[in-house]
């Protein structure tokens, strides 16, 4: 998304008294990408009393379609505590599934790592939710905050930023002016590609395949996480006698896997869940991401912060992706809300940088956590796996060390987000 020059084209319509008004929309914040960062962010700052306008390119249909795809979140605690502060969770708790206990194990080995929630306390790690019911839920909070304008199906054109302000060009040739924009735009961010933020990082040779399953044994809302040659094989509990599987594939041979027939692919995961959930069946379609870790080099840019994947994109060994664009988004608007509480401009560098110095530590620990372990458990080599068979043993037999890798799973570790705590 290049900057757009003032000699744009003409946006202003003729009316019927012979005026030519401006088509333009003002707003606190302009928040580019309806995801579910996205969304989050302009639930956030719509409920903290900002005007909002929330620009995505798909029709907004999309977002309350209740079909099921086949897909799912993991939601740690503290993001379950920043969707309860947002009055977003009532809207999913119906149909979350709360992760009780993790059980962690390597293939060959009869060494594992059993976590249980009530060592840390009365919560669950977290929940673990459909993507329909998450998108759905966000959804009807939006529609319930008269803060928050939706443009959608809407592309931004081009944006520019001023000591003033921002200005955004709408492909319709309406303008949008705001003191602050939020990239939340995804991994291929036009908006941070616009900004001219440049992006580190590198593919992995591997592929996650998703999908659910329905089995004959109940889960006993017990996340599971088989470390394999190829990469980790998570089943996650969902409601009902039904399983997530985020399944990382050597990327060679994720296009013959997913090609199979539905009983060829019923087989390859019975094989790799093993039979502790009695007979499987795949339900839903499955999806196929090739994996990568991606960090922009900064976090912000003259008028503009960055959010979610169009940030960070890391391995899903440890499911925090979708996590940390929360905290991101939680972290976003603490530190504009502390700014307007000063009668500060919510777009200075000073306000901004405070945005980028907080979540910099935070996304960059997690970035290094998910490759280092992914590089250590997906292999084969035999002096690792002695070391990966001691490090479980060890980390299972001292609960001090324990309880603080649970809480990391839970999110609650570090300079938390006011919503999150």
């Amino acid at each position: 998304m290049a900057p757009y020059s003032g000699n744009m084209r003409a946006v202003n319509a003729k009316s019927t008294s012979g005026r030519a008004p401006t088509r333009v929309i003002d707003a606190d914040v302009l928040v580019v990408g309806g995801g579910i960062v996205g969304c989050t962010v302009a639930c956030a700052l719509g409920q903290a009393g900002f005007s909002v306008v929330l620009a995505d390119r798909e029709r907004w249909e999309r977002f309350t379609d209740p079909r099921f795809d086949g897909r799912a979140f993991a939601i740690a605690l503290a993001s379950r505590r920043l969707f309860e502060g947002l009055g977003v969770w009532p809207y999913a708790s119906r149909e979350a599934a709360a992760i009780l206990e993790i059980r962690v194990s390597e293939r060959g080995s009869r060494k594992y790592l059993h976590y249980d929630h009530r060592e840390v306390g009365p919560e669950p790690f977290g929940h673990m939710v459909e993507a329909r019911t998450l998108r759905r839920a966000l959804a009807s909070r939006l529609a319930e905050l008269g803060g928050v304008r939706l443009l959608a199906p809407m592309t931004v054109a081009g944006l520019r930023p001023s000591d003033t302000g921002v200005e955004a060009l709408l492909a319709d040739g309406r303008r949008v002016r705001a003191a602050v924009s939020v990239a939340s735009d995804g991994r291929a961010s036009r908006m941070r590609a616009g900004a001219g933020i440049r992006v580190t990082g590198w593919d992995y040779p591997q592929t996650a395949i998703v999908c659910t399953v329905a089995h004959e044994h109940p889960h006993g809302n017990v996340a599971h996480e088989h470390f394999l040659p190829a990469g980790p094989f998570a089943i996650l509990p969902l409601n009902g006698r039904r399983s997530a599987i985020v399944w990382t594939e050597r990327r060679a041979l994720a296009p013959t896997i997913m090609a199979l027939d539905e009983g060829e692919f019923r087989d390859e995961l019975a094989d790799r869940i093993g039979g502790f959930l009695g007979h499987i069946e795949p339900v839903g379609p499955r999806w196929a991401y090739p994996l990568s870790l991606q960090y922009a080099e900064t976090a912000i840019a003259p008028r503009i912060a960055l959010v979610g994947d169009a940030l960070h994109a890391m391995h899903p060994i440890a499911g925090q992706g979708l996590n940390m664009g929360l905290r991101d988004a939680a972290a976003l608007t603490d530190v504009l809300v502390d700014a307007r509480g000063l009668g500060l401009d919510i777009g200075l560098p000073t306000v901004l940088d405070r945005y980028a110095r907080w979540r910099r530590f935070d996304n960059t620990l997690m970035l290094a956590s998910t490759d280092g372990l992914n590089r250590l458990f997906s292999n084969e080599i035999r002096p690792l796996k002695r070391i990966r068979d001691v490090g479980l043993a060890a980390v299972g037999r001292v609960p001090t060390l324990k309880r603080v890798f649970m809480r990391h799973a839970m999110g609650i570790v570090g300079d938390l987000p006011s919503l999150m705590r």
